[in-house]
């Protein structure tokens, strides 16, 4: 149980004393009936809150899929940049979510977006091996050498080894190349490195798939949305 005013001021209804004034005003219904109280105790999870009208939809955790733009970084502040929760819409916003994990700021496609923490440590932590899958658009043309050096695991310019990684060539020629590449890591620049290491050049870049959630082909540019339950329940199933 939780204090109503609480309930309402985490969803983004204001302060607790304007959410007295609502109530006062004689705007808010739990379970039909008009509340005299904004600090009565009510079951978040099962109550049926209105205000002016309106059903509350009341959830403690919020997990978003963005298809980030080029230009915006993956961090919940930046004193110089656009960042990801700059795009949110204050109902959204208001839950304190962050990125999990990173893209880099010229890459696009997948981010999942949540204030659910035990997730993002899940999602993230090395041991989980969780497959990342990206597309890329290559300067020079990728052969069954590279497939067997990312196999292998390729050596960065720091020395770092990755680990072995999935290469799959869409199209090659003395032009360039298209592939989808599955890493497990998420170093900077990772898959900008990987290329370098073999004197090639990512041109373009954009995260496709996270485990088992796909972007939805549907979401332009900057754009996001809620997961549905399928989608929750495929990236918790780990």
């Amino acid at each position: 149980m939780e204090r109503l005013d609480k309930v309402l001021s985490n969803l983004g209804y204001g302060s607790r004393k304007e959410i007295k004034i609502l109530v006062k005003n004689g705007v808010v219904e739990v379970d039909g009936e008009i509340v005299k109280s904004s600090d009565i105790k009510v079951d978040p999870e099962k109550a049926k809150i209105k205000v002016s009208g309106e059903e509350i939809n009341y959830r403690k955790y919020i997990y978003i899929m963005m298809n980030k733009p080029a230009g915006v970084v993956s961090a919940t502040f930046d004193n110089y940049d656009e960042t990801v929760i700059d795009l949110l819409e204050p109902d959204h916003a208001v839950f304190n979510p962050f990125p999990v994990g990173r893209l880099d700021k010229d890459t696009e496609g997948l981010l999942l977006i949540t204030n659910d923490g035990e997730l993002n440590h899940r999602l993230t932590s090395p041991k989980w091996h969780v497959d990342k899958v990206y597309y890329a658009q290559i300067d020079k043309a990728v052969d069954e050498k590279d497939v067997e050096a990312f196999e292998k695991g390729i050596v960065i310019d720091d020395g770092y080894k990755c680990l072995p990684a999935k290469l799959e060539v869409i199209s090659s020629d003395k032009d360039g190349s298209e592939i989808n590449v599955t890493i497990q890591e998420g170093k900077f620049h990772q898959v900008k490195r990987m290329f370098e290491a073999r004197s090639k050049s990512v041109l373009y870049l954009k995260r496709i798939k996270m485990g088992n959630l796909v972007l939805d082909e549907d979401l332009e540019e900057g754009q996001y949305r809620e997961l549905s339950k399928e989608e929750l329940s495929i990236i918790k199933e780990r």
